[in-house]
């Protein structure tokens, strides 16, 4: 027991279920963190590449597999007409709006655009965009809706 003194003990467990807006918050949170990275790779020169296990069957034996490939990580910026960057923060294939009628982020350089990505991120992870994402995951979720 003399080297358990050392820890901090508590009388807690492991919640069972997180709440749906903190699955999404989560979710949100590691784009966010990707697209950091991407932009950091770019502006390092360095390719950034984050691999995926897919499963494929072996057209010989019949046997399914898993096979680590590359996540195609798609830029969620683009360049303005005047030379700017702007950003937009997106949900699955919703952009969310950071503001009424405001889904971009404009920034000068590609420092500003990771210190902005950084920024929202923070955002999303206190519980800022909450509304914005349960907006984006019920129109997302409304297309996998049984057609009769």
């Amino acid at each position: 027991m003399s080297a358990l003194t050392a820890l901090k003990l508590v009388a807690l467990k492991k919640p069972v279920h997180q709440p749906a807006i903190v699955i999404r918050r989560n979710k949100l949170s590691s784009r966010l963190w990707e697209q950091i990275q991407l932009a950091k790779g770019q502006m390092s020169g360095t390719p950034f590449v984050l691999m995926k296990f897919r499963s494929i069957k072996d057209k010989e034996t019949g046997i399914r597999k898993q096979v680590e490939v590359p996540k195609r990580i798609k830029p969620w910026w683009f360049q303005t007409e005047e030379g700017k960057v702007c950003v937009s923060i997106r949900y699955g294939a919703c952009t969310i709006e950071l503001a009424k009628g405001k889904p971009s982020i404009q920034v000068e350089s590609a420092e500003d655009l990771i210190k902005a990505l950084e920024t929202v991120k923070v955002a999303v992870e206190a519980g800022d965009l909450d509304p914005q994402i349960e907006l984006a995951s019920s129109s997302l979720g409304s297309g996998f809706k049984r057609q009769l």
